[in-house]
């Protein structure tokens, strides 16, 4: 299935698009803007179906023949924008695929629409290029833009474009999706909910992962016997998790997970807020050996390692720092 009733939370997106269809007024350019994993372009694929829906509903009919074509992936009037540089959406792409082709009528359908992911990606040419379309474009097209990054975007685009922007969903949502929708235990659904901070996406990945599943359990088990390692063991440990295809920054998580769940515990005793409440006897002695203060040292020294991460500092240097913090202080 594929309608906006099948979208979670976004509700003041859904609004705005609903009522468009409704009223008939089609803006010719749109911007969704959220993180990655978002479901960005599963909205702008409901939006795409919905128009080009023969019965011209709120909802797209699934039944019609432009619906059907749609969920079989390849209605003609539809474009996926592709760029052949994984990093670069250059002019050529801009050119060849939209603005060279806009000019041909739609072949079976009132629009002709032209999705761009990764919007952040294209270069200042591009984006000019791109310019010349949405300044002057035909009645037909419409062309949306998907980014994780509004603000890699020229303000001369950003101004001829509707921007809309996701917010996260709420972790209520979230649970009751991976347990109803997925089948996933109430446990793991609240594990995978803590590390998504309201981006559906990433929930879904991870409780269908198998390797964040074996992550968590090598980060877990790293922490309860950190203080009895030397520090050569730790770095052979970590080493191991750079053969994973998870996102380090994934690990980390987990890690600053853990050492909320040890502040909380300390602060309340209270274990039913925990979100690895099936590790309470780790995390009760934990939390009886180490102050608040080290506690929360820890906690900004993950932080740390992530932005030392994201600034391309050695992986291997920058996980030592943080393990002999841990160690002194965790």
């Amino acid at each position: 299935m594929a309608g906006f009733r099948d979208i979670i939370g976004q509700e003041q997106i859904k609004e705005h698009l609903q009522n468009a269809l409704e009223s008939g007024k089609i803006s010719h350019a749109y911007i969704i803007n959220g993180e990655k994993s978002s479901g960005k372009e599963f909205i702008a694929k409901v939006f795409a179906m919905t128009l080009q829906c023969e019965k011209g509903g709120k909802e797209p009919c699934q039944e019609c023949h432009s619906c059907k074509q749609v969920l079989s992936g390849n209605q003609p009037d539809i474009i996926k924008v592709l760029h052949e540089k994984p990093n670069t959406i250059s002019v050529e792409d801009i050119r060849t695929q939209i603005n060279d082709d806009v000019a041909i009528k739609p072949y079976s359908s009132p629009y002709k629409i032209y999705l761009l992911e990764d919007a952040e990606k294209m270069t200042v040419q591009a984006q000019n290029a791109l310019l010349k379309t949405l300044e002057e474009p035909p009645e037909y097209a419409v062309i949306i833009l998907m980014t994780a990054n509004v603000n890699a975007l020229l303000p001369t685009v950003l101004s001829r474009c509707v921007v809309l922007n996701m917010r996260p969903v709420s972790d209520r949502l979230i649970k009751r999706y991976l347990m109803e929708t997925l089948q996933v235990p109430d446990y793991k659904a609240e594990v995978c909910v803590a590390f998504a901070r309201g981006n559906v996406g990433k929930a879904k990945s991870l409780a269908v992962s198998e390797e964040f599943e074996n992550v968590k359990a090598e980060a877990l088990s790293l922490l309860k016997y950190i203080q009895e390692l030397d520090l050569y063991e730790i770095v052979t440990d970590i080493k191991k998790i750079s053969e994973y295809k998870l996102d380090v920054n994934d690990y980390l998580d987990i890690m600053a997970i853990w050492y909320r769940d040890v502040l909380l515990f300390k602060a309340t005793r209270d274990a039913n807020q925990l979100v690895f409440r099936e590790e309470l006897q780790a995390i009760r002695k934990v939390a009886d050996r180490s102050s608040y203060e080290g506690i929360e040292r820890v906690i900004k020294a993950l932080e740390k390692a992530k932005s030392r991460l994201n600034a391309n500092v050695n992986f291997e240097l920058t996980m030592e720092l943080l393990m002999l913090e841990i160690k002194e202080n965790g």
